[in-house]
């Protein structure tokens, strides 16, 4: 028989289908003991019942299936019509019967609150908080059964519609419940996050609180007070001044009063009500497993809890002790890839870095640099390390460590001790090294060590991966992710450090003499051996190599992947661009956006995302540009080293200086050379992968073969041998989806292991007004038209434009010969886009917090490279 009502002390959260997420709550609240006013709700089989009677609703919701949720006068018109149909519908007697049956069992003498309870709010990753009506101090039969049509009716206000159909919730399948909860008349009441809403510390409860009811809070009405409390202590308190309240009235409804003057400035809560109501909130927080949304109120001194739902809005945790307190940087943001890794490319990447610094959260990857940050002269390095990555995570990092909450937590376990250790005897070899390059040795026979170093580990590879099959093939892949470091910081690294170290020394050096960096800026300029440099001059060659072949150029239009090579074997011209194609990919085509991670498209698998590239190459550069560009970069860069030998001329500082350019120019160049041997290690196993992923998909053991990239290296190799205890489809779609809320989560820079995202704004004196603040990395200043570019292969830029991006790294530098300006949201002087802007030559700045949304498409800005700023050049009347 279906159930009408049920009241709280028969609910938990199981009960959810029956009584929407808000009454579960309550119910779950009301057994556990927690001090919850009592009530009853009416279930979703009443809802159910009562639209079925309406004959009409059927076309209602094919036009809610349909609907634009943009699109708001079709919104307004159809929710407007649904609403006025249901509150002229009757409620079936059966239904009356059970509601008032319970609200005589309630007491007919008491008021009323009337609340929408949906069976999709109050979710863990969706809250609907707001969704649905509310109505307050109801009192009696009519006013009861009247209230409660209105809430049925309240299923489809406007913003739930819109609510609904931007987050794929099928307007048929969400069911109405409906809370009828005595009323506690509160002299105080407000709203407890069990975590900082703001910045997400999940040890700080926060706390507002207004006279009256909560409505006055909630609607906007009032500026409530906000407490903050940790750990039993009042953090803070920001007392504001409070002019209105709500109150009940006895003949039902509620009134807004004028507070006098006393009471606005007066402090809502005592500081004793303070810190027993946010214990009460960890205690709701314990109770549900995870930081709450909690709505309260006060009466004749008794606190009352009058909903509780989880905070959506939180960036997820890595699994580890909130204390002592550690701090993590985003290794995504330091390698500009800010998207979320499916499980294989988090599994690859777990198995190249050391378990006590990899944390996994939200789908990306955190370095945890605690242990090392205890370190007092690692404290004063490491945030003027990260400064050349990413401004704004130096600056969160060193606020960080100069916390007391943070010296506090150091412990020196043997466990450290071995770690530094072991850490001493691989990078003491390494600075020796580095030491003797500066001073002495062939520069170029140094990159050419490198150069053959990086083939001989390609060719190992592959051997390694050839011949193997099943398990073992996995098995071979995860042994050249494991070693790769272990190779790579010996052969590779006493070279690249080399050439970083003789850099800086340069700038202080011209500093000193001329006041300023501009001739080592000059330096940077067409180094030789950049892979990343070369890979862009190959493309602007394969451009050149179009160009002057129109079949060909419309036939990239629309060219798709599978086909991409064999359909050049049809167009006149095609053929000849066929070899020069595959010479590129050969080289490549391990390359991409976001190549960091294992599971993104390369070249090879996506030759049409290199389209854009060359569209843009030809519209923007003449004939052979490119390469004379680089011939200009070469020759300005000898002029700057003449200049600065010349300066020291006669000194005993020439040979050293001498020296140091030599080294420069020879070795400068590697920076990105160990990127370029993980990425195309990384280029083979994939390879290895999709090839046993193939088969398992042709066996059944797997849908297709991309749903590989849900599984880690390890549970591949298991579910090849036969091992893997869960079912693997089931695990995947859970994975999927798991993904899918990832990718929209937006990653901290600086994140501790309390949740706090560590923001650190940048000072901005002398700032002009209006204008965005970054971190100058390549000097020069720029006009023109600002081209916002999300992902590389989505649009073409034109010449004189200015490029806007999240962020960059070598899978969008063939857009870069187009710029004639860049500008990101994350970066430092050494990352990507800021080494190849200096050496095309272009003003660059990064670390421009929201750019991509703040600068609009189209919009004319100027960007000054040399300070660190964007600004707009509207016009008057804009």
């Amino acid at each position: 028989m279906q159930q009408y009502v049920i009241f709280f002390n028969q609910i938990n959260r199981s009960s959810l289908p029956l009584v929407g997420g808000k009454g579960s709550n309550l119910g779950e609240m009301t057994q556990a003991g927690f001090p919850v006013p009592s009530g009853f709700c009416v279930t979703t089989f009443a809802y159910r019942d009562f639209v079925a009677t309406s004959p009409a609703m059927e076309a209602f919701f094919t036009k809610l299936s349909n609907i634009d949720a943009s699109d708001l006068h079709q919104v307004r018109e159809i929710g407007q019509g649904i609403r006025e149909h249901l509150q002229q519908v009757a409620i079936p007697e059966k239904i009356t019967a059970e509601i008032l049956r319970a609200w005589e069992k309630a007491g007919t003498g008491n008021y009323y609150a009337v609340r929408s309870s949906a069976t999709a709010e109050d979710l863990p990753n969706a809250s609907f908080a707001g969704q649905q009506d509310t109505y307050l101090n109801i009192k009696g039969q009519e006013e009861l059964l009247t209230h409660v049509r209105k809430c049925w009716a309240s299923l489809f206000t406007d913003r739930a519609i819109v609510y609904r159909a931007k987050n794929g919730f099928d307007h048929r399948e969400v069911y109405l419940s409906i809370v009828i909860q005595q009323m506690v008349i509160p002299e105080v009441s407000g709203i407890m996050f069990t975590a900082d809403p703001v910045n997400g510390n999940r040890t700080v409860v926060s706390i507002d609180a207004s006279f009256g009811l909560g409505e006055a809070l909630v609607s906007g009405l009032v500026t409530a007070d906000l407490y903050k409390v940790k750990n039993h202590a009042i953090l803070s308190k920001k007392i504001a001044r409070k002019k209105l309240a709500i109150y009940a009235v006895p003949e039902g409804g509620t009134v807004t009063q004028e507070l006098s003057a006393a009471q606005q400035e007066q402090q809502v809560l005592t500081d004793s009500q303070i810190i027993d109501l946010a214990g009460l909130g960890k205690k709701i927080e314990k109770h549900y497993g995870q930081p709450q949304d909690i709505e309260f109120c006060v009466a004749q001194n008794e606190c009352y809890i009058v909903q509780s739902r989880p905070i959506t809005t939180l960036y997820p945790l890595p699994d580890m002790p909130q204390q002592p307190v550690r701090v993590m940087l985003s290794f995504g943001h330091a390698q500009m890839m800010t998207d979320a890794f499916k499980p294989l490319g988090l599994s690859v990447l777990k198995n190249m870095v050391s378990q006590r610094l990899f944390k996994a959260a939200g789908g990306r990857i955190f370095l945890d640099l605690s242990d090392i940050l205890h370190n007092k002269l690692a404290r004063l390095i490491v945030p003027k390390v990260l400064s050349n990555a990413d401004e704004a995570m130096s600056r969160a990092i060193d606020a960080v460590v100069k916390r007391p909450e943070f010296l506090k937590g150091r412990q020196l376990r043997e466990a450290d001790a071995v770690n530094a250790s072991t850490v001493g005897k691989i990078l003491m070899p390494v600075m020796k090294q580095v030491w003797t390059i500066l001073r002495s040795g062939d520069p170029k026979a140094g990159r050419e060590h490198v150069d053959k170093f990086m083939q001989q580990h390609m060719a190992h590879t592959r051997q390694a991966l050839c011949g193997v099959q099943g398990a073992e093939r996995i098995k071979a892949v995860k042994k050249q992710f494991d070693s790769i470091f272990t190779e790579l910081i010996p052969n590779i690294g006493p070279y690249l450090l080399a050439g970083l170290l003789a850099n800086v020394l340069l700038k202080k050096i011209c500093i000193r003499k001329f006041g300023n960096q501009t001739e080592v800026d000059l330096l940077n300029k067409s180094l030789p051996g950049n892979v990343t440099s070369e890979m862009g001059l190959a493309l602007g060659d394969l451009a050149d190599k179009v160009r002057d072949l129109p079949d060909v150029q419309e036939y990239l239009k629309v060219a798709e992947d599978q086909s991409f090579f064999s359909g050049l074997d049809e167009v006149p011209g095609g053929k000849q661009c066929k070899a020069e194609f595959a010479v590129f990919i050969d080289k490549y085509g391990m390359r991409c956006p976001g190549e960091i991670d294992i599971t993104t498209p390369r070249w090879y698998e996506t030759p049409t995302r290199l389209t854009s590239a060359i569209f843009s190459n030809i519209q923007s550069l003449k004939p052979g540009e490119h390469r004379e560009r680089f011939a200009r970069g070469e020759k300005e860069a000898a002029e700057a080293a003449r200049r600065i030998l010349q300066a020291e001329e006669g000194r005993l500082t020439s040979k050293p200086v001498s020296r140091l350019i030599t080294v420069y120019r020879n070795l400068g160049g590697l920076r990105e050379h160990h990127k370029f041997l993980l990425i195309s290690v990384m280029g083979e196993c994939k390879q290895a992968i999709l090839a046993e992923a193939r088969q398992m998909a042709a066996t059944g053991m797997l849908e297709q073969a991309e749903d590989s990239y849900y599984l880690t290296l390890d549970e591949l190799h298991q579910l090849l041998q036969g091992n893997m205890a869960k079912p693997v489809t089931e695990l995947i779609a859970r994975r999927k989806a798991k993904y899918q809320r990832y990718q929209e989560l937006k990653p901290p820079r600086v994140m501790t292991s309390e949740g706090e995202i560590v923001i650190v704004p940048p000072r901005r004196d002398h700032v002009p007004a209006g204008a965005l603040l970054g971190s100058p990395v390549s000097a020069g200043v720029a006009e023109g038209i600002a081209r916002v570019i999300l992902r590389p292969e989505e649009a073409v830029l034109n010449a004189g434009e200015i490029l806007v991006a999240p962020h960059t790294d070598p899978g969008w530098t063939p857009l870069f010969q187009s710029a004639i300006a860049i500008v990101t949201e994350v970066g430092g002087l050494m990352t990507h886009g800021a080494v190849v802007a200096r050496e095309y030559g272009i003003p660059a700045v990064v670390g421009v917090d929201d750019a991509t949304t703040l600068i609009k498409n189209g919009e004319r800005i100027r960007v000054d490279g040399t300070q660190g700023l964007i600004e707009f050049l509207r016009t008057p009347n804009e």
